[in-house]
């Protein structure tokens, strides 16, 4: 309870905006002849903004290690069979009801301890969204089952803090790689070496390259 009454005595980070993502890819297009080339050729990406809580975290747990559609699919399935997806209802069915939805025993047991936190009030959503992002980031990460590319896409997308590199992310090292004519996809320490030029703009970094990925997949795919 003392972490989550420090998170909520803490200002609130300005979140990216339509405005400020347009203003990003302009910096990082002047900055990085790449990213101009990505600009010219495809546009402003997308925010791929998602509502901070509880239910966008369970969503975020379902994404890890498989693809984005399936865990759509399997999300929207849950939510449907609880009839939401507030910690209540997730407590309320229990690890073993999880399982018989669909959800692997491991990432049931996480969106369970998930769900028996913000209950008992050991961890305060709303008070990490104000947290300064360390602070916040270290609420999360105690959180079994809560890594830190799941804190990453959880910042970037959720609170839409402008200056957040993803690390783990396969489709970010694959557009690292293309974009920047790697012999390989850079692994961690390569891309945050590469990302650090980019602050304090790497979420829309970020979002450049996803979008790009995703408009050269019928390409990769042939």
């Amino acid at each position: 309870m003392a972490e989550a009454a420090r998170l909520r005595r803490a200002p609130a980070p300005r979140a990216l905006t339509r405005a400020s993502l347009a203003a990003g890819v302009h910096a990082l297009a002047r900055r990085d002849p790449d990213f101009a080339t990505l600009y010219q050729r495809n546009g402003l990406p997308p925010m791929w903004a998602r509502r901070p809580g509880f239910a966008t975290l369970v969503h975020i747990v379902l994404e890890q290690q498989v693809s984005i559609a399936a865990a759509r699919t399997l999300f929207r399935r849950v939510s449907a069979a609880l009839g939401g997806m507030t910690p209540e209802l997730v407590i309320e069915r229990g690890v073993p009801g999880l399982r018989r939805l669909g959800i692997t025993r491991q990432k049931a047991s996480y969106c369970h301890t998930l769900a028996a936190s913000v209950l008992n009030g050991s961890l305060s959503l709303p008070g990490v969204a104000r947290a300064e992002d360390a602070a916040g980031r270290a609420a999360l990460l105690e959180l079994r089952g809560i890594g830190p590319w799941s804190t990453d896409v959880y910042y970037l997308m959720a609170l839409r803090r402008p200056d957040i590199w993803p690390v783990g992310d396969l489709a970010l090292a694959i557009a690292l790689q293309e974009v920047k004519r790697l012999r390989r996809w850079p692994d961690a320490e390569r891309q945050l070496a590469i990302s650090a030029a980019w602050a304090p703009w790497r979420s829309v970094a970020a979002r450049l390259l996803w979008h790009h990925y995703l408009r050269t997949r019928r390409t990769r795919a042939d």
